[in-house]
């Protein structure tokens, strides 16, 4: 049984599998395997900093509503709380659990007590620690340092049993000196120890296109921040998912095709709508997109 399964997922899903060879066994089982593929297919997480302004007042009754939404993938991040948000790593886990969710990754400063939180989120499943920000680096020579330390940090990530991977803004999309800052990132980190988070809309906002460069590195973007851009040249900001200018069904399927898992999303700015009332909305477009 793998370790970071509960005692009481185990025993839900015990009690499935004897029902199903009490039924006749295979295909029943069958059904349920395909059943649990497609419910894969259509999954969809949130990265809970789109709530930053109302989710420390009551974490769990946030939450709560988040899986009601039909969120089913929890990606967090250091809040005023931590990434746990008060309940502890397990209690965490717990909790997302008994909702419906499950917490696939956080955003984390991997510059401080990193293998702490390494610990804590290899503990309750978590798949990914996420590296949100390194900033503008002045030369290229900045950018291929921070690719050592991230297989540095990859490196120890991998050996308590998670992945490491960055999170990229728009300024590793802007040109500098001659190249792709994300060029040498991607370049310089290994494959084995370095994954990439895809944040849509940055990408978008530079002008480059989403769906090159996944076709550029295949297989080493392995989750993304869906997230939509206003139209406009000026104060261009995040915005409902369907109501901007990014074409998310032509890029989801090449995400797929190219090894992406985990698509989240993630809104920062809500003018016109409230956080709460965004993530609801944005859970109705993303269940459209996921069935294709």
């Amino acid at each position: 049984m793998n370790k970071n399964l509960s005692r009481r997922s185990f025993l839900k899903s015990s009690g499935i599998l004897a029902s199903g060879l009490a039924l006749g066994g295979i295909p029943l089982m069958k059904g349920c395997a395909h059943a649990n593929r497609r419910s894969q297919d259509t999954a969809f997480g949130l990265q809970l900093y789109t709530l930053r302004d109302v989710i420390a007042d009551d974490p769990q009754g946030v939450l709560r509503q988040v899986g009601e939404f039909g969120y089913t993938q929890i990606e967090s991040y250091e809040g005023p709380q931590g990434m746990f948000w008060g309940m502890g790593n397990t209690g965490f886990k717990t909790f997302l659990e008994d909702h419906g969710m499950r917490p696939v990754s956080s955003h984390a400063n991997v510059f401080n007590n990193f293998e702490r939180k390494v610990e804590e989120a290899a503990e309750i499943g978590m798949e990914y620690i996420v590296c949100p920000w390194i900033g503008r680096r002045d030369t290229l020579d900045g950018y291929r340092e921070i690719a050592d330390q991230f297989n540095e940090r990859g490196r120890i990530a991998r050996d308590a049993g998670l992945k490491f991977a960055y999170h990229n803004h728009d300024y590793t999309f802007r040109e500098q000196d001659g190249e792709m800052p994300q060029d040498i990132l991607m370049q310089r980190t290994d494959p084995d120890l370095v994954a990439f988070q895809l944040d849509i809309y940055w990408v978008e906002i530079t002008g480059e296109s989403t769906i090159e460069w996944i076709n550029r590195y295949p297989g080493r973007f392995t989750s993304s921040h869906v997230k939509d851009l206003t139209a406009g040249n000026n104060n261009r900001e995040s915005t409902v998912l369907g109501t901007g200018v990014i074409d998310f069904h032509a890029i989801l399927p090449v995400a797929r095709a190219n090894g992406m898992k985990y698509f989240l999303v993630e809104q920062e700015a809500y003018a016109g709508t409230t956080p709460i009332d965004a993530v609801r909305e944005n859970a109705e477009y993303m269940k459209r997109l996921m069935r294709g």
